[in-house]
């Protein structure tokens, strides 16, 4: 039996949504990218990949239209190189990547490429939400369509997972993160990218743009205390009371 074998990895910066860098980017741009580098990292030629497999949660907009098919091309693969976009949520891209290893596996082919994209900026408020709910699943199974708050709330009651264990686990990752930020745990990985943002003058509200180039992930808060998420989530918690008794 064939071993499948990670050879090589890229990925761009982890930028805010609807705020961040990449709130007018295109998902061939960001997936272009990474792929490109990926394939030179590997040193190989772009014609020898055998298929380009692309997680996608929302595949629509600017992440639609077979767009791992876009990022094959957008990453100088050539025309012969055939790409699959696969959809399970949040597992999207790591689904790719069994797939991937598993047709290595099965001796269906040497060379694939797996990932994920993801534009929550370009595609989450432009989504066609026509007809989204079938009726019989609406009555008979309706968690199908509840949003990530909704799942969150779920699990936590199936598992026991209180308030207090999840923030611990919150504060955690930030520290963590930002303390692989700092030592530069993350530099290999990413590639850096430069590209159009758009923004909005605080004085003015003028939207405009600037060229921005992101080389490390947005949005990581190496001061974040357990004390400040504890005083957050009271505050949250006094104002939903406030709004809901005098609204």
């Amino acid at each position: 039996m064939k071993e499948a074998v990670i050879v090589s990895t890229a990925r761009t910066g982890l930028a805010k949504s609807w705020k961040g860098a990449f709130n007018m980017t295109h998902g061939a741009t960001l997936g272009g990218h990474a792929v490109q580098h990926a394939i030179a990292r590997a040193k190989i030629d772009a014609g020898e990949v055998e298929d380009v497999l692309m997680g996608c949660a929302n595949p629509e907009g600017a992440t639609g239209a077979n767009i791992a098919r876009q990022i094959a091309l957008r990453a100088g693969c050539p025309v012969t190189v055939p790409g699959a976009t696969v959809n399970r949520f949040c597992s999207s891209g790591l689904q790719t990547i069994a797939m991937a290893a598993q047709r290595v596996i099965a001796d269906e082919g040497d060379i694939f490429v797996a990932g994920g994209v993801e534009s929550i900026s370009c595609v989450q408020q432009e989504m066609n939400r026509h007809m989204i709910q079938e009726n019989w699943l609406t009555k008979n199974k309706p968690e199908i369509y509840w949003n990530m708050l909704q799942t969150a709330e779920n699990v936590a009651k199936r598992y026991n997972i209180s308030r207090e264990r999840q923030d611990e686990y919150g504060v955690r990752s930030q520290q963590r993160a930002f303390a692989g930020l700092e030592a530069g745990k993350f530099n290999d990985e990413i590639v850096p990218i430069t590209v159009l943002a758009g923004v909005a003058d605080k004085a003015t509200g003028q939207l405009m743009t600037k060229e921005v180039t992101v080389s490390a992930d947005e949005g990581i808060r190496g001061d974040t205390t357990l004390e400040a998420v504890y005083s957050t989530a009271s505050c949250t918690a006094a104002w939903s009371a406030t709004w809901l008794t005098t609204r």
